[in-house]
């Protein structure tokens, strides 16, 4: 006597093949969204960097300009400051993940494929 599941797997063999590329699917689906992240990411730790680079650069010199003019202006202050809120703006881009959420449609899939075998036994 064979078991249930492999006396269908024998009868009905692209009942298998349709869920493994179901499974293909799923797993496609899910890496190009965990790559578009990693690229989001990626960009998004570029800007900060550079963000910050130039920010510091254009501190220093309002700061030079600033001695030696000998006088408050605004645009010392703003110029910077514009620099620094973009650079802000890709700080939290970059930790505004959710890495645990990968893959979890699959994990979710797997999990219910478990039971299910675990009741047909």
């Amino acid at each position: 006597m064979l078991h249930p599941l492999f006396a269908t797997l024998v009868r009905r063999p692209d009942l298998l093949l349709n869920h493994v590329s179901a499974y293909a699917a799923l797993v496609q689906s899910e890496a190009a969204k965990a790559g578009a992240d990693l690229r989001a990411r990626s960009l998004a730790w570029a800007a900060f960097i550079l963000g910050a680079l130039v920010f510091g650069v254009l501190a220093g010199v309002a700061l030079m300009l600033g001695v030696m003019l000998g006088r408050f202006e605004w645009v010392l202050v703003l110029v910077p400051g514009a620099v620094l809120l973009l650079t802000g703006l890709a700080w939290r881009k970059t930790r505004s993940t959710q890495e645990s959420a990968y893959f979890a449609e699959v994990r979710v899939q797997l999990d219910s494929d478990v039971q299910a075998l675990r009741s047909a036994t």
